[in-house]
């Protein structure tokens, strides 16, 4: 389900961290495209640069020198309340650890981000309780985070990352903090999502099972992209770059 049409486009993206005397070079110059519709993973050694490549697609930092397009839209001339808008309406957030707010309900977690959209699309409910039901929550709508497991958890994020309908999925580790079986649900339920509305999704991930799992994997090291090739023809590099 990709297309031709670019969602994400990176053109010398770079990003320099000062830490004390010193100046670390987290990206050195990372131009990319990523099509509409595609499921891309981002791997690389511990330090090498995904998480925060990332984050500025995603608008939670800006750049040192370079561009990122949204759909078209450069995003690194806006200023925060742009950027929020940029966010709600196009780019969902999944974070290895959930990050559901523990006083509320599956339900009312999934339903807060359309609660706080300026162009509210959805019924809060009625999206929350589709979208579970979806990824087979529909049973556990009134349950807090702390009687949920991990997996379910994980769905519960998904979920709300998904509530007002964004065309970009960003998910940085998302089953990091899971166990195999419970991973294995949060990627199938991913690809239904792809499968079925077309979403693209960017995946950072340690895991060489959960990248093969992609139609792409961009490989970093050292903040520079190191590869860039479909699947089938990088599994063996993968486990070597992860090791």
């Amino acid at each position: 389900m990709t297309g031709d049409r670019v969602i994400i486009r990176t053109r010398d993206l770079t990003k320099d961290l000062p830490l004390g005397k010193v100046v670390v070079h987290a990206l050195r110059g990372v131009t990319m495209d990523i099509n509409a519709g595609e499921m891309v993973g981002i791997v690389g050694p511990s330090g090498s640069g995904k998480s925060t490549l990332l984050g500025l697609i995603g608008g939670l930092d800006k750049p040192t020198r370079g561009t990122v397009e949204i759909d078209g839209i450069d995003i690194t001339r806006m200023n925060e309340d742009q950027l929020t808008e940029i966010r709600n309406e196009k780019i969902g957030f999944i974070f290895q650890f959930f990050n559901l707010i523990p006083t509320l309900t599956a339900q009312e977690n999934v339903a807060l981000p359309i609660q706080f959209a300026r162009k509210t699309k959805f019924n809060p409910d009625k999206r929350a309780r589709e979208l579970l039901a979806l990824l087979g929550m529909d049973d556990r709508l009134h349950h807090r985070p702390s009687e949920l497991s991990g997996g379910q958890q994980q769905r519960v994020a998904i979920a709300r990352a998904l509530a007002n309908n964004p065309p970009l999925l960003l998910a940085d580790e998302p089953t990091g903090n899971l166990d195999s079986e419970s991973g294995a649900v949060v990627m199938e339920a991913l690809q239904t999502i792809r499968s079925e509305s077309g979403t693209t999704i960017v995946i950072v991930t340690h895991d060489p099972q959960i990248a093969q799992h992609t139609d792409r994997i961009i490989t970093l090291v050292d903040g520079h992209l190191s590869d860039d090739a479909a699947v089938n023809s990088v599994t063996e590099s993968v486990a070597d770059v992860l090791k």
